[in-house]
């Protein structure tokens, strides 16, 4: 099926698929509202506006797997637009590990990191940064959204140049 055919549910309860992005380079993150990395919202929409455009979108993915994620959706859709500005969407809360697993966070939490690590995510703001071409980066949460190295992937996919 690949990513594109995972079925999603996104904060405003519509369902759709992945593939709702295909084409783009999508940049998946779990975030959670109480976190102490929820700065990474300014840096994850900064992204949004000086990208979107050519065809790339944040896509948030609250989770209160780790404790800090508000428990309703409304909540959780308010907090983002009156503390940060989110204009990218959002989906629904969702588990990204164990169990109750997401499908998509099942995908792609299957692909490594930098030093060859696959499997659980590790805390909140977790990035995946999924290419045009269903190529998958993984950063950890340390890693800002603004970080070179993810902004260098994301220039180079918009201009066709990464693979």
């Amino acid at each position: 099926m690949g990513l594109d055919g995972i079925e999603v549910t996104l904060l405003d309860g519509r369902t759709t698929t992945f593939g709702e992005w295909a084409g783009k380079v999508r940049l998946v993150v779990n975030v959670a509202s109480r976190c102490g990395l929820a700065p990474q919202y300014e840096q994850l929409e900064e992204l949004q506006r000086r990208y979107g455009a050519r065809g790339f979108t944040v896509l948030g993915v609250p989770s209160n797997q780790f404790l800090q994620e508000y428990r309703d959706a409304d909540r959780i859709a308010a907090y983002c637009s009156a503390t940060w500005g989110v204009t990218f969407p959002m989906l629904a809360t969702a588990w990204v590990n164990g169990r109750r697993q997401q499908p998509l966070y099942r995908e792609l939490t299957k692909a490594p990191d930098a030093a060859g690590r696959a499997g659980r995510v590790r805390w909140n703001f977790e990035k995946f940064l999924v290419l045009p071409d269903g190529t998958v980066h993984r950063f950890r949460p340390q890693t800002r959204p603004d970080d070179p190295a993810v902004v260098a992937l994301i220039e180079g996919a918009l201009a066709g140049t990464v693979a």
